[in-house]
């Protein structure tokens, strides 16, 4: 069991946990993610990192309600526990296993949409760390949705906080405030991490290509099973087929074909579309076989 030090909603549907959880704590990297459990029956939930503290043994990871066993998991308060809490999975951040000095030369730009901002956080917070600053973007559908500003105004060089309404910061996408930072401010950038929904990421992509901008994305939206046993998580990434969450869940996100991975999104919501995933794709569907569905 671990226990839950602090839970609180950060903004509608979506909450903070800060969870008991040393082993975990002690080895996990930005990046990465972790598995969580309500209960011996609940669904498994795969949660990326979104900060932890070696000293105390804590990792904090948020939630955003999207079915039963999320709204499950929010209502869970400081002092209660999951059942399980399993990591640290995938692979960390290229920026956190890249060698430092090279890491310091580059000019680089993440790009948070939604959600996405809190794995943004502790990339941004170890490369401050490790003095280097870096410019960040928050994209929001509105004001109220904006998480993780001042926690992110701490450990970045300049935040830029965009909102779809125009509520706050800068009115439109997290694109037109690219634009704004190039073609305005005359910013250059070699490097862009960008996390949050995948239509998101793919339009930030072919900006950033025509750009000339090596870009990163995380494509943990898409992992289900977070074992890559199930086949949810399967993405082509040029000429190869990867998983999520088990090659990932980074990726170079010039060479992510997003249209297929969102298609196979919408597929995987029924036993129909499963069944059809797995006759079309055969032996490169999925990594075997996990009982949540995939291979029916």
């Amino acid at each position: 069991m671990y226990k839950i030090l602090r839970a609180e909603e950060l903004a509608s549907n979506i909450f903070l946990m800060e969870v008991e959880a040393p082993r975990v704590a002690k080895s996990c990297e930005p990046g990465q993610f972790i598995i969580a459990k309500t209960d011996e029956k609940g669904e498994r939930i795969p949660l990326t990192i979104a900060d932890y503290d070696r000293d105390k043994g804590t990792v904090t990871v948020v939630v955003q309600i999207i079915g039963a066993s999320t709204a499950e998991m929010a209502e869970l308060k400081t002092g209660d526990y999951l059942e399980d809490f399993v990591g640290p999975l995938g692979c960390p951040s290229d920026l956190v296993t890249d060698d430092i000095e090279e890491v310091k030369k580059k000019k680089i730009l993440f790009v948070a949409g939604g959600l996405g901002t809190a794995p943004v956080y502790p990339q941004v917070k170890w490369l401050h760390e490790h003095g280097v600053d870096v410019d960040v973007i928050i994209g929001a559908k509105t004001k109220d949705l904006v998480i993780y500003e001042e926690e992110m105004k701490a450990v970045c060089a300049n935040l830029y906080v965009t909102t779809d309404d125009g509520s706050y910061g800068f009115k439109g996408m997290v694109t037109d405030t690219i634009k704004y930072l190039v073609n305005e401010e005359g910013k250059k950038y070699d490097h862009c991490v960008t996390i949050g929904p995948m239509i998101m990421m793919k339009f930030v992509c072919l900006l950033t290509k025509e750009l000339g901008i090596h870009t990163i994305v995380s494509v943990n939206p898409i992992m289900v099973d977070g074992t890559g046993m199930c086949g949810a998580c399967r993405v082509q990434v040029g000429d190869e087929v990867k998983f999520a969450c088990v090659d990932g869940p980074e990726f170079d996100g010039h060479l992510v074909d997003f249209d297929q991975a969102m298609k196979r999104q919408q597929m995987y919501k029924t036993q129909e579309g499963r069944a059809m995933l797995r006759r079309t794709e055969g032996d490169t569907h999925k990594n075997g076989g996990c009982g949540c569905g995939g291979d029916k």
